[in-house]
């Protein structure tokens, strides 16, 4: 099975608000190795626009740091898996992490800000 995980990136690491990200890694996984990795760019910034485009993206899992609630919700309404709370660390490191069942997740790093 093929999954497609996305990174919201800022400055080269994970983007700890969601919603404050310069752009998406978009990683192909197939038996736990990358087949296709891309970086896009985000649709203009308005509730809901960036959960929706990764939806439109074909994007089942989503790793992030922190994350507003309606996010959540609309990637749950898209059976989009979300890994909360996730290090601020490079594509690289995180999908190494991921592959490797090594990935740290935990507490929402969003204060209420975040999308």
């Amino acid at each position: 099975m093929t999954k497609k995980i996305a990174i919201p990136m800022a400055g080269g690491r994970l983007s700890l608000h969601f919603g404050h990200c310069e752009q998406f890694a978009i990683i192909e996984i197939q038996n736990n190795e990358i087949v296709k990795e891309s970086l896009v760019n985000p649709p203009e910034h308005v509730p809901g626009s960036y959960p929706n485009f990764l939806a439109q993206q074909g994007v089942n899992e989503v790793l992030v740091g922190g994350i507003g609630q309606k996010a959540v919700d609309i990637f749950n309404k898209n059976n989009i898996k979300v890994h909360m709370g996730a290090q601020e660390k490079s594509m690289a490191a995180l999908i190494d992490d991921y592959t490797n069942n090594r990935l740290v997740t935990g507490m929402n790093h969003c204060d209420g800000g975040c999308e």
